[in-house]
Order: C-alpha cells, then structure tokens, then sequence
C-alpha cells in the first residue's frame, strides 16, 4: 500500500511543507530505501523507527519498505523526520487508515522506546502550516507545544509517546490542543544601571544607542566598568513587540537554544560570545547550516568584549549584517538568509596594558605596539559604530558615594518615548528606528540649519571623518533631538553626536 504523510523542513527560519511518500511490498527480501535528498540523520531514521515501533508493540511483517521525501530538491536535515516516516510505515500496512492521517502534519525525533524527542524550528513549522487551509493539525512533541502554539491558526497537539499520539489519531483518547502562547510583560533585569556608579557619559552615550538603535564603543582602562555598562543596555531598550518576539523565537527555536518547554522569548536577547570564536560561530554556518551569534542576537543586544583581541578577519565578516541587518550564508547546495538587527554593544582597552592616556597609571607600551593593538579594528568597521565613547576610571569619590545613581527604568521611559516618535515618523517604511534610516529618509528627516551645519562641515574637516561617519554622526543627533521632543536638529544635538566621534582622532589615529 502506498501512503502520503505530511512534514516540514526548515528553511533558514522559514519552513515549507514536505510530502513524505511510503511503498510497502510484499517481497521475499525485505528491505529498506530512503531517497529525496535525506543528510546522515535522516538516512538513521529507519533504524530508530522500526526499535521504536518493536518497542511499542508493533510487529510489522516483513515487507520491502522504499520512503521518499518530496520534493527531492530540498535538502532533509536533522531526525525531525522520524516521527512522519513511522506514521507512514503503520499507514502503508494498514495499521491506520486514511481518515487518521489526512490533513495532518507530523515532525518529530523518536526514542527507541517510543518517546517523542524534541525538535528544532517547531515555531516555524507551525507559523508555515497556520497559512496551510489544507492542514487540520500540527503534531509535534509535547515539549515543542508551547513554542508551536505561538501562532494561531493551526491547532497544535503535543504528543509525549507514540502510543499517546496513536490513541489520538483513532480517536480513543483525544489529545486537547496546546493553548496558544501570548506573550508576557517583560519582567525587570536584575541588572540594573541604579548599581553603576559614575560614567555619567557612558550611560548617556548608552541612552543614545538605546533610543535609537545605535551601535556603541566603550573604550578605557580594565576596572573602569564598560562590561558592568554593556550588560545592563537590555535593561533600557523597549519590550519586545509580539512580532519581534515571533522572529527572535524563530532564530533560537532553528539554532536550538531555546530552553525546554518553553515558548515565546520575551525578553531581548543578550549576547556576549568569547573573542576565540571563529567566524563561523559569529555570522552562522556549519553544517548543516546554522545562524550565528549576529542572528541570535537579533532584536537584542551582541557584546564583544575585548574587541581588539578578536581576530581581524573575523570582525571584518560583520561589517554587510552591521549593514543590511541580515546575513547571507552561500553554500555549494544552497544559501539561507537570517536576520541580524542587534545593537553592537563593543568593549576595548586603549593599549594592550591598557593604561594608554590614563592619567592615574603609566602605561608601558610603545606606540608601534599600541598601533599593531588597534589596527585589528579597520576603520569600515569602526565607521559602523555609531557612538565611540570614553570610559575612564573611577575616582575615590565616585567609588565611595552612597548616592543611588538614576534607575534603568526611568532611562527607558525616555527611550521609549525617542522610539515611539520614530515609529511614528516611519509608519509607512520598512524601517522602526533612526540607526537604520537611508539616504532618501535623512534627506526628510535630518535638516540642518546653517549654524549646525558649519559645526558639522568644521568637525568633518578637524577629525577627518568619511562620508559614512558623516552620516553616522547625522543619525545620532536625529536620535538626540528626539530624546527631547524636539522636531529639528539643533546646533546642540550635532556638537553632541560629533563628540561620539571624538576617539577617532584620540585614539586610533595614534602612534
């Protein structure tokens, strides 16, 4: 008997429906074949199907079994294809009939003993299937439920074993669809900018960043707190909308990293990957093929400490995502697209001892070592970074106060205002924040009167800055006038945008 089950493979975060086609003959040489451009997971999953299928009961005779996964072009990864190959193995030799399976779609990894293993992309499959009238139900493991029922539109039934999904299929003992998953309020960081003492301007460069979307670099000696700074930006930044948190959910749920049971992220993501990670590990790939920290760090925040100590070519692959918010991984077989709208949170001594220009400590290192030292950060990447601010050590009197030092949720109500205006000014565009305004966007929305634009034409030509820094520069005070309500760019909001740029000639234009 021939049987058609319904799947899904998940393409970069998106997934598309697959038809998984089983021929059992009757032969005196029983036997299997898998074909449709299955990966070494899927070429296993006969032999965990048919221990399962012992394992539960079921005694199939012998028959020569030929599985083929349509369409053949779309490549088959991962063991979330376990769980449709047996149901078509039990429908092929009449265990089940057509009435228990039309219209619905099975993914899932079976344990020999029968139990239902999480999968990865389940949000994924599900967001594909709610626009599938054909389809009545998802069926995927009872931990992948809630993930799963976080898109309406498909009732999603999570199934712990495969006797549990059977007796549902026939009808003895329904399982009730998993309710659908709201998003909750994002709860208060623990970390929080009230317990950083001093850096009064690092916290407002911060402010900036965070209310408009910008990329930031802190740049002082070890101790004077630019990690302490870095984790708690999260703590500013708006709450995820439902539709951010729908995407970020999908990026984790396909990289599995999501935690177990669990379903929408609420929170905005914090990454902060070691600066040994190699490139693949920073902008996706492997194989098969997986999103890297850029993309898990999408709607949130990606922090690299010790920036110079990365490797060079490494940093230079996130200049096209710091750009386009995205990420292409072209492969032989294939190339998959991932979102990577985050925020660059970056880290970095002055010198390697660190001690460059510290007026409390001498530092030892000659300048051909503190040139070697900064010139891993070409300057492409560091006109990528919107706001470069100096974070210098604390004094006593900062380190003794007893003062409690301004709450990270008053500084987000103001950036949730900044960002309310922008979403406004760009309600019929693509875009949600000033970082990510084009050139036709900042013709609108960033005029400058003439005496803002002489400070900007005379810090240009002091600090030498490129027609991107320029732009930057322009952004960044678009963000400021909005942290005051202001509808035009003032002298004031430029001269504070240049002083951003201020380590440009400070720093990397030395030795």
């Amino acid at each position: 008997m021939l049987s058609k089950i319904w799947t899904a493979a998940t393409l970069g975060i998106d997934a598309v429906r697959i038809v998984i086609e089983v021929n059992a003959a009757t032969s005196n040489q029983p036997g299997f074949t898998l074909v449709g451009l299955p990966d070494a997971a899927v070429r296993e999953a006969y032999a965990r199907v048919r221990a399962a299928l012992h394992n539960c009961g079921f005694h199939l005779p012998p028959r020569y079994i030929v599985v083929n996964l349509s369409p053949a072009d779309v490549k088959k990864e991962g063991s979330g294809f376990d769980l449709p190959i047996a149901i078509g193995m039990l429908h092929a030799m009449e265990f089940l009939s057509e009435e228990h399976v039309t219209g619905r779609v099975f993914a899932g990894e079976l344990s020999l003993d029968g139990t239902l293993a999480p999968l990865r992309g389940a949000l994924s499959i599900s967001a594909a299937m709610a626009s599938d009238a054909a389809v009545r139900e998802l069926i995927v493991p009872e931990a992948n439920a809630n993930e799963a029922a976080a898109v309406r539109g498909v009732p999603i039934i999570g199934a712990r074993n495969l006797p549990s999904l059977l007796a549902h299929l026939i009808g003895h003992a329904p399982i009730a669809p998993a309710v659908s998953a709201t998003q909750a309020e994002t709860p208060g960081d623990h970390a929080d900018y009230a317990e950083v003492r001093g850096q009064a301007q690092a916290k407002r460069a911060l402010e900036v960043a965070a209310a408009g979307g910008h990329n930031v670099l802190m740049i002082g000696p070890p101790g004077s707190g630019k990690t302490m700074l870095a984790k708690r930006l999260p703590s500013i930044l708006p709450n995820l909308s439902l539709h951010e948190s729908i995407v970020t959910t999908k990026i984790h749920s396909v990289a599995g990293t999501l935690p177990t049971g669990g379903g929408l992220l609420t929170r905005r993501p914090f990454r902060a990957p070691h600066h040994t990670i190699s490139t693949a590990g920073l902008v996706g790939g492997g194989s098969p093929l997986r999103p890297g920290e850029v993309s898990l760090a999408h709607h949130g925040v990606l922090f690299l400490d010790e920036l110079a100590e990365f490797r060079r070519d490494t940093l230079e692959v996130m200049r096209q995502p710091m750009e386009d918010g995205m990420v292409t991984l072209a492969r032989a077989a294939r190339t998959l697209t991932y979102p990577s709208r985050f925020t660059l949170a970056a880290a970095l001594n002055p010198c390697p001892c660190g001690y460059f220009n510290d007026k409390r400590r001498e530092c030892i290192c000659t300048p051909p070592q503190i040139s070697r030292y900064l010139s891993k950060i070409s300057g492409p990447l560091l006109d990528r970074i919107d706001l470069q601010v100096e974070v210098g050590a604390l004094t006593s009197d900062e380190i003794s106060s007893l003062t409690p030092a301004e709450p990270s949720d008053r500084i987000r109500e103001r950036v949730e205002s900044a960002r309310s205006i922008q979403q406004q000014r760009f309600r019929r565009s693509a875009i949600t924040c000033n970082a990510e305004m084009t050139a036709r966007h900042m013709r609108k929305w960033c005029e400058l009167d003439a005496a803002s634009r002489r400070l900007l034409v005379a810090a240009i030509e002091r600090l030498g800055l490129s027609a991107r820094a320029h732009d930057r520069v322009l952004k960044v005070a678009r963000t400021i006038a909005d942290l005051s309500a202001l509808e035009h760019i003032e002298p004031a909001h430029v001269a504070e945008a240049v002083q951003y740029r201020a380590l440009d000639r400070a720093y990397f234009r030395t030795g």
